[in-house]
């Protein structure tokens, strides 16, 4: 599944409010004790606690990769209003 499908898929499903898709980045990492380098795309999703967990699931369910990177960063600050849409959008 390509990256843009699965940011459409988490926004329609309402598991994230907004999807970033950063295209054409090249990582390097260890896998299976070969290091490896690959062309991938990153998704950043903005959701809430509440939504993280079917999120990730959904995420590991339809990507192809065996461990995709599915990790969460606290919000220690934002704008009010930006948290009140967030939140609209989950409801």
């Amino acid at each position: 599944m390509s990256a843009l499908r699965l940011a459409h898929v988490l926004i329609e499903e309402k598991l994230a409010a907004c999807v970033q898709v950063l295209a054409h980045m090249h990582s390097v990492y260890r896998w299976e004790n070969k290091i490896e380098q690959a062309e991938e795309s990153m998704l950043i999703a903005k959701t809430d606690t509440l939504h993280f967990e079917a999120l990730r699931k959904r995420v590991c369910g339809l990507h192809p990769y065996a461990t995709p990177e599915v990790i969460a960063h606290p919000i220690v600050y934002a704008d009010p209003k930006y948290l009140e849409w967030l939140f609209l959008q989950l409801a």
